[in-house]
């Protein structure tokens, strides 16, 4: 098991960047991918980005992220990051750290994940 803190939310406004930090501890050699998923209110959780934590190949869904947010990692340091920029009120959520150790499953399924953090708020005004 993999203890995951994130840090970094809060209250921003529209079009401002926020960078969202995940720092990883515990089992964590076995550890083969991060994520990071969110969750609006009323909504179902949903997948942002993932990072192969060996290869350091990365994995952004949708349109809607790809050209707005960066997952990247420091293996030394155990962390990984989200850099999100051009923010819009939609992306309002709870944004949650996600380690992976299996060998198997999508990167983007929250199925493949047995490790998760709290989770940190993002709110963007209007």
């Amino acid at each position: 098991q993999v203890n995951l803190v994130e840090s970094g939310g809060g209250l921003v406004q529209t079009g401002d960047s926020v960078r969202l930090g995940c720092a990883a501890s515990g089992n964590t050699a076995s550890t083969r991918a991060m994520a990071w998923f969110r969750q609006a209110p009323g909504q179902a959780r949903e997948f942002v980005a993932a990072i192969n934590w060996i290869t350091g190949a990365k994995y952004i869904d949708s349109d809607s992220f790809k050209d707005r947010f960066i997952i990247s990692k420091d293996n030394f340091k155990q962390t990984m990051s989200l850099q999100m920029n051009s923010l819009k009120p939609a992306d309002t959520a709870v944004y949650y750290c996600a380690a992976k150790s299996g060998p198997t499953g999508s990167f983007a399924s929250q199925s493949s994940y047995d490790s998760w953090g709290r989770g940190t708020q993002v709110t963007v005004s209007s």
